[in-house]
């Protein structure tokens, strides 16, 4: 199947999609210890059953039963030489149950595990995995790809260039989302559309992330930003055990109810996911053939975005300013950070500018004799993991650029492709592989034209190779080129000129301001009067110093002037809430970090330094502790639970405190600390059949760095073992894990055998398919999330007896 014929398969009505299918196959007797994959692929009997029926009942496009494909996860059960055998057998399988009436597409899935920073999966290694599972799907002969149940963006964009990388087939992609619209790592529904249709996928939507009505407002977030169709795989609600089985609690009548809101909400395919079956496709594909879907429609906007925002970009929106100050050129303590690779400095330089107003950041590694690829790389990550803006990426360097496109983990903006020929060849492919917007630069070989008619002709050749590569007008940002009037009076007036040619021709424009007043005196003036004449002439963007409050200044009054500050909301939030002098804000004087600060910003690295300036200051250990360290975690955990922070900010500042407490130590009395030291004994697993440890190893994570003495068992662990490692280690609590329906009944049989054997021992349990309610069924602690689940554990060590997260 072609990507053309995978558009036109959309224009003839809803696109029917298939329900769960592990579920079904576990009441057909697969065991819920075995690998899903092996024992399909030796039973194919009853997949074929299971398939059979969903085809039967309108499914229009069949998922493989290899979600768990990836090598990495099949190396869970000492499978991953097998990688290719079993997902060429499953297609194979799935192949003869479609029998030609529905299209096969290669199910691709996460690999259970963290990708780093945060883990210690390498973004190469994750893509390696997907590529063998990928040849694998290949063989066996899918007619598309399928990513789904997929949590973090980085993990997504690596399967997905595992598939671009191996063949042009169509890719469906769909995310989880929890409660806030936000995945695991903190990207909202807008942020993965505008990442992943960039980066190739066919089509993007959402599947698990609760039942149909919490995707009603997912694909509303969507729609507006969509160019592909998006898709819809709700669960059939809430899982429940009754009589020792799990059961949904969304019956077909009730779950297909949604199905017209779904698809006014914009949906162009459906389908279920976890607690469905092939009568809940049955009648939902029957509703569905009543409606009309809202086609694509062609977003107007500039769209770049990091692993958790988006910037939109267009000539009607208030001006996008883009930091300048992460460029070493002319800038020595930057370069001199740079030689020592001193990445605190650079997160810093991040982090003020974005506090100062900037929405993207221009990230510039060129210091001659370093490596530009390495060092280009690190800034990258450091800046990502300091800020949540979209990064501008400022190479010449082909090499350089794609290293930092491949693991960047959004929509990145390369600045810049011209008309020179080495531009067009070598950069011009790398943005249109990695999805990327552009700066286009027009000049060509023979230098930068004086005239705006010149520079005018090079955009018109630019952008006609863009267009051979899928670039509209939206994905570029036309660079007017600014020269200094010092030498030519004419200079700005040919920039302006083809700024205007640019927004009546529907581009998006960029100018660097500094040029304009190179070797004048006062150079500010010149530069604040030209940013005010750019606005006035379409300027969509600028990249400029927003430490500069003159400059800041005369954004947001052409901002207001221009039309582009409706109601001069954001003009007038910004002066009332500023001490202002001569009726201008003053600027803030630039303060040093507190510690309080350090561990709020998640400044890992920066904090001990920190730390030792205050007990420079003669502060007592204690009072660093019980006034900067705790108060701060607590402000972290708080914003966590505001859906404000995320897992990558929760663990940052966790990581933060722990640095802080390594410095403090050795100057505090032994015994002397409150508030910190090991809290507690806690023995964790994920209960007898579940190799999903990806929730379990962030609590363990936040537990040790919040004081806990944490005993991890790993995975797949039976209950006589983790009751035996309770007794040998003298554990206070006892955490379990499950993700799977399937596997969650095994938690009841741990506390009943904690019981038996007399443990003194509180039971917390968490995962994706339990409630409190659950919980409480076997006298057990429910927490919904890693930060919760240190709250419930501290309060179960204070005497506490709910199972309410505290």
């Amino acid at each position: 199947m072609t990507r053309k014929d995978f558009r036109d398969f959309f224009d003839n009505g809803i696109v029917i999609l298939d329900g769960a299918t592990g579920t079904q196959l576990i009441k057909s007797g697969m065991p819920v210890e075995a690998c899903p994959e092996k024992w399909a692929a030796e039973n194919p009997e009853p997949l074929i059953t299971v398939q059979k029926n969903y085809v039967e009942a309108g499914t229009q496009i069949l998922y493989t039963f290899t979600m768990g494909g990836n090598a990495i996860k099949l190396a869970e059960y000492g499978l991953q030489s097998q990688t290719r055998e079993l997902n060429r057998r499953l297609v194979e399988i799935t192949r003869e149950a479609a029998a030609g009436k529905a299209l096969v597409a290669g199910d691709i899935s996460s690999c259970g595990m963290l990708l780093e920073p945060y883990g210690e999966v390498s973004f190469e290694e994750s893509l390696e995995s997907y590529r063998e599972q990928v040849r694998g799907l290949l063989e066996g002969g899918v007619d598309l790809f399928v990513i789904e149940t997929m949590l973090d963006i980085q993990e997504t964009r690596a399967a997905l260039i595992a598939i671009r990388e191996l063949c042009d087939l169509p890719v469906m992609v769909t995310m989880t989302f929890e409660d806030g619209m936000r995945t695991l790592m903190g990207t909202d529904p807008v942020t993965a559309l505008v990442t992943l249709q960039s980066l190739g996928a066919d089509a993007v939507g959402c599947n698990c992330s609760g039942g149909p009505a919490e995707m009603v407002d997912i694909l509303k977030a969507m729609k507006p930003y969509a160019r592909v169709p998006l898709i819809a795989k709700p669960n059939a609600g809430k899982p429940k055990l009754v009589d020792g089985k799990t059961v949904f609690n969304m019956d077909v009548d009730t779950f297909c109810s949604y199905v017209p809101l779904l698809i006014e909400a914009g949906a162009n395919a459906l389908g279920g996911c976890c607690g469905t079956a092939p009568e809940y496709i049955r009648k939902l594909s029957r509703i569905a053939q009543k409606f009309t879907p809202q086609k694509p429609v062609k977003p107007i906007f500039g769209m770049a975005s990091s692993n958790r925002q988006t910037v939109l970009v267009h000539q009607d929106l208030p001006l996008t300013v883009i930091g300048e100050r992460l460029n070493p050129t002319g800038k020595k303590f930057l370069r001199e950070a740079l030689i020592q690779n001193n990445m605190d400095k650079v997160a810093a330089l991040a982090r003020e500018q974005m506090e100062a107003g900037a929405a993207l950041l221009d990230v510039n590694a060129g210091v001659p004799g370093l490596d530009e690829t390495r060092v280009l790389v690190n800034m990258v990550r450091a800046v990502l993991d300091a800020v949540p803006l979209p990064l501008c990426l400022d190479s010449s360097s082909p090499e350089a650029l794609e290293a930092a496109l491949r693991i960047y983990p959004g929509r990145a903006v390369i600045n810049s492709v011209s008309g020179e020929k080495v531009k067009l060849e070598r950069i011009l492919p790398l943005a249109a592989k990695y999805g990327a917007m552009f700066i286009l630069l027009p000049i060509d070989d023979s230098g930068v034209p004086e005239t705006a008619e010149e520079r005018i002709r090079i955009i018109q050749k630019v952008y006609e190779a863009a267009k051979a590569y899928g670039f509209e007008k939206e994905d570029i940002l036309v660079d007017g080129v600014v020269m200094t009037v010092a030498t030519g009076g004419h200079a700005a007036g040919e920039t302006l000129k083809v700024l205007k040619w640019c927004t009546d021709n529907g581009f998006n424009t960029v100018v660097g301001l500094s040029n304009v007043s190179f070797g004048l005196p006062a150079r500010e003036n010149i530069n604040a009067a030209f940013l005010a004449m750019a606005v006035a002439n379409g300027l969509s963007t600028a990249i400029l110093n927003p430490n500069n409050q003159q400059l800041m200044d005369i954004k947001r009054a052409s901002d207001v002037l221009k039309a582009r500050d409706p109601g001069a909301q954001e003009y007038i939030r910004h002066y009332s809430s500023q001490e202002t002098k001569n009726g201008q804000a003053a600027q803030p004087a630039k303060a040093k970090p507190t510690v309080y600060d350090a561990v709020l910003k998640g400044m890992s690295e920066e904090i001990a330094d920190v730390v030792l300036t205050d007990l420079d200051k003669g502060i007592l250990p204690q009072d660093i502790i019980d006034n900067s360290l705790i108060p701060a975690i607590q402000k972290v955990g708080e914003l966590y639970e505001e859906k404000k922070y995320f897992l990558p900010q929760l663990i940052k500042g966790a990581e933060a405190m722990q640095k802080a407490m390594e410095v403090l130590e050795p100057y505090l009395e032994k015994g002397a600390v409150t508030g910190t030291g090991k809290k507690g004994r806690i023995v964790l697993a994920t209960v007898k059949g579940d190799i999903h440890d990806i929730g379990k190893n962030i609590v363990a994570l936040l537990l040790r760095n919040y004081g806990f003495d944490v005993l991890d068992l790993g995975k797949d662990v039976p209950a006589d073992r983790i009751i035996q490692a309770a007794k040998d280690n003298n554990a206070d609590i006892i955490g379990l894990s499950a993700l799977m329906t399937t596997t969650m009944i095994e938690m009841p049989k741990v506390a009943r055998m904690a019981a038996e054997a007399g443990l003194k021992v509180k039971i917390m349990v968490g995962g994706a398919v339990l409630d409190q309610e659950y919980a409480r069924s076997f006298g057990a602690h429910y927490s919904k999330d890693a930060y919760s689940a240190v709250k419930l554990a501290e309060s179960l060590m204070q005497g506490a007896e709910s199972d309410i997260c505290p």
